[in-house]
Parts: C-alpha cells; structure tokens; sequence
C-alpha cells in the first residue's frame, strides 16, 4: 500500500465521519430499520445533516480551535497527551446529541427510537476512547470502522435484513484496508489496531442486538 493510499483512507474515514456515513446508509439504504421508511427523502436528509453537523462539523472545529489556542499541538494527535481533551469534548457533544434524538426530538424520538440507539452506542465508543487515550494510544479511525461493522451486522441479523448484506462486506473490506493503511503509517501498533477494531465491533453489536 502506497503512502498516498494509506493518507487518503485515513482522511476518509475519519473517526468523526463515521457517525455521517453510518447514517447514510441507513438511512437511505435501509430507511425500515430505523423506523423512517415513512418519512419523505428530504426529511431524511435533513437529519442525515443534522447528524453530520453535530458529530462531525462542530467536534472538528473545536478540534481545530484547540489547535489554533495551543491546546493541541497537531491535528494528527500523534501524542497521547493531544487525544486526551478532543475525545472527551467529541465524547461529551456526542451524548448530547444522543439525548436530543432519543428524548427531545419529539415524535422523532418515539417513532425512530433506533436513531438514539445507534448515536448512544458510538457515544459510548468514543467515551471509552477517550478514556483508554488517558495511559495508552487505541485506534479511534479502527474503533470507528468496526463500530460500523458492528452496527450493521447487529440490524441485519435483528431485522433480518438482506439489502444490508452489501455495504456490510464492503465495510469489512475497507476495515481491513483502513487497519493496514493505519499500520503503514506508524500510526498505530497492531495491538492498537487490534484492541480498536474489537472494541468498535464489541460495543455497537452488543448495543444493538440487546436495545433495538
């Protein structure tokens, strides 16, 4: 694998925009699982932006505010010490857009209770992420993908749903590329990759087969 490949991927599938492409296929591939088969494609949009803006565009800007303030000396956070304070800022945002899908949202949040569901368990992610970062470097970009992984092998064993069978082998491939591109550029230590990769598929599966 190239070094550009190994970039590319990385930037990609950045841990904050996994939350976004997880919701984009679920809310567009598999709209039923979700409870919003109902809901016309512009309102589906509308939270997929929603969700994009909340866990992606706002946690990166604080991120690279924090930056900018000398809080964070790189945006790679190669250094223990940078990771610390970005996760749990991402981990403290990320439950408060879990509460507002699951209770605040109104009916949104009785009729698609799985949307709170999915947000909480990525929550739940990150937050351990963040506390793992406190003695030692875990793959959050492994822990990202395998959530996804997770997420949806848990709805398309608990709804029986086929037509996620493609995006979930899909994801299972660009796992694996996403791990080895990790390992290619020093990111990471494949203990790192490993314990990532187990905790994303662990805490989304187990959230979704024993919650929705």
């Amino acid at each position: 694998m190239s070094i550009t490949l190994a970039r590319a991927l990385s930037v990609v599938f950045h841990p904050l925009l996994m939350p976004t492409i997880l919701f984009s296929i679920l809310l567009f591939r598999t709209p039923a699982v979700l409870g919003v088969d109902t809901f016309t494609a512009t309102f589906r949009l509308s939270l997929l932006v929603l969700i994009g803006i909340s866990t992606f565009i706002i946690p990166a800007c604080l991120i690279y505010f924090m930056h900018r303030m000398g809080h964070v000396r790189s945006l790679h956070m190669d250094e223990l010490r940078d990771r610390r304070l970005p996760y749990f800022l991402t981990a403290l945002l990320y439950t408060t857009t879990t509460l507002v899908f699951a209770f605040r949202l109104s009916p949104l949040s009785d009729i698609a209770p799985e949307i709170g569901i999915v947000l909480g368990s990525i929550t739940v992610s990150v937050t351990l992420v963040g506390l793992i970062s406190l003695f030692w470097k875990i793959s959050a970009h492994s822990v990202g993908i395998s959530g996804m992984v997770g997420a949806l092998l848990g709805m398309a064993i608990k709804a029986s749903e086929m037509t996620l069978l493609h995006p979930l082998l899909l994801l299972i491939v660009l796992a694996g590329l996403l791990a080895s591109a990790r390992l290619h550029l020093n990111a990471h230590t494949p203990a790192q990759v490993s314990a990532g990769l187990a905790l994303g598929l662990v805490v989304s599966l187990l959230t979704v087969m024993l919650m929705l």
